[in-house]
């Protein structure tokens, strides 16, 4: 088993093939990057050597006078073989090649080269052809402009992804979301380091509490690898695959010369062990977000909660689509909980599941009835229908109801729609660590990733 420690949390970084004219070419764009922005040491190298912002730049990663715990190579495919090399022979703890022109390309002996003599020396290596790796507390390999890059906040998510450019758009997602990120890295060609050792690492990593992929294929016999894997791992695992068709798949084998397989085995062994598999992108980001607020499984009964009682339609169709149940309200339980609202509704709300408080509730409204299904022992999770133009609610509302949630163990997952003026609602959640969904059906499937976790 490979040592990646080094590779994604390195204190002494090489930065191998920076130009002494092009200050966008990627090896400087990274060295720019994290030179006293991040808390690493950074070293950029360059076969003429000399002088880089007042900077020594050295010839070789073998003339660094410190141990280099992560090399980030981005030189010619021709060069990286004897970078690899000198690598090995100064004890360096992991490289990133981010180079291109290997497997993707029809390169398949320049690959396998290096990857054989880096196996030999038990040197791990991530790449070739990849976008780098960002940890928020550490370093930042992406060969990405920063200006061009959006930043989600640090979190307990790590990404995994084949393709740089799915790693950047989810960056993107989890930042709209308010997900926080542990890790994203891009494997690339993965000629090395593949998705059963990076499994292996982050399920002992303290600071991933998820472990999300984007898969695009694997060689012969790594999806039964990643499987068995997968299955033994403690922590939660959720994935979204391309490739799934045959046009899919061939436009997989260019981009990074994987073998995507058959879909559809694949897909249903995930399910029978319990591996939650998203069928879209919305999916993807709301089942990351909710198996990171809520370490736990729950039961396949909803409580539903809402103002209108066309939401509530919409979420019990989504509900029953994706196998989960809405099970009736006791009428011992409507006629308590009808005690408790206000005088005002107490005719009109409709109290079945869903609960339709109605377009007239109020904040106690709200609150009544979110204390009152948070004790009741047949609903194992509830969904909370928020509309902020409702005249009878404030903005501080999120924040109260989220106190009364911390008093139960039943999981709470709110929806609220995706409108600027209404952030403080979401912010009520999320700094409480209730998830937000942005539309019904996102809601619903973070309920649903919570239902089908092991």
């Amino acid at each position: 088993m490979y040592d990646l420690s080094k590779i994604f949390y390195p204190k002494n970084v090489a930065v191998i093939g920076i130009s002494f004219t092009n200050d966008r070419h990627p090896a400087n764009v990274i060295y720019n990057k994290n030179h006293l922005r991040y808390p690493v040491n950074v070293y950029p190298v360059n076969p003429k050597g000399g002088i880089l912002q007042r900077e020594p730049v050295y010839p070789s990663v073998r003339d660094i006078p410190v141990n280099i715990d992560l090399a980030i190579i981005c030189v010619k495919a021709e060069f990286v073989p004897q970078i690899i090399k000198d690598c090995i022979d100064s004890n360096v703890g992991g490289a990133i090649v981010i180079s291109g022109g290997f497997s993707e390309v029809g390169e398949d002996s320049l690959q396998k080269n290096i990857a054989a003599m880096a196996k030999e020396a038990n040197f791990p290596f991530i790449g070739p052809n990849c976008l780098g790796l960002y940890n928020p507390a550490n370093i930042d390999s992406l060969f990405l402009p920063a200006e061009r890059i959006v930043h989600p906040p640090k979190g307990g998510v790590t990404l995994v992804s084949q393709s740089g450019g799915i790693l950047i758009d989810q960056m993107v997602n989890f930042k709209d979301q308010g997900i926080g990120m542990s890790i994203g890295v891009s494997i690339g060609n993965k000629a090395l380091i593949k998705e059963t050792a990076l499994l292996d690492f982050f399920e002992n990593d303290p600071n991933t509490k998820v472990i999300a992929f984007y898969l695009e294929g694997f060689d012969k016999g790594e999806g039964r690898n990643f499987v068995e894997v997968a299955e033994r791992c403690t922590k939660p695992i959720t994935i979204i695959k391309s490739g799934k068709t045959a046009e899919g798949s061939k436009a997989v084998s260019s981009h990074t010369a994987s073998i995507a397989g058959d879909y559809n085995i694949f897909s249903q062994v995930l399910r029978q062990k319990g591996i939650i598999e998203a069928i879209d992108n919305n999916e993807f980001i709301s089942f990351c977000e909710s198996l990171y607020f809520y370490q736990k499984s729950i039961g396949p009964n909803i409580g539903i909660i809402t103002g209108s009682g066309g939401h509530g339609a919409i979420a019990v169709d989504k509900l029953k689509e994706g196998g989960l149940e809405i099970p009736n309200i006791l009428d011992s339980d409507k006629t308590e909980l009808k005690k408790l609202l206000s005088p005002s509704i107490q005719n009109i709300a409709s109290l079945s599941n869903p609960i339709d408080l109605t377009g007239s509730a109020s904040d106690i409204d709200f609150l009544v009835t979110v204390e009152y299904l948070s004790k009741i022992q047949y609903l194992d999770a509830l969904i909370l229908l928020l509309l902020p133009y409702l005249p009878g609610i404030s903005l501080d509302l999120s924040a109260r109801i989220s106190k009364i949630a911390k008093d139960y163990s039943k999981p709470l997952i709110a929806y609220i729609p995706n409108v600027d003026k209404f952030e403080m609602l979401v912010e009520g959640f999320e700094i409480n660590n209730i998830p937000v969904a942005s539309t019904v059906e996102n809601a619903v499937s973070m309920a649903k990733a919570l239902y089908r976790r092991r």
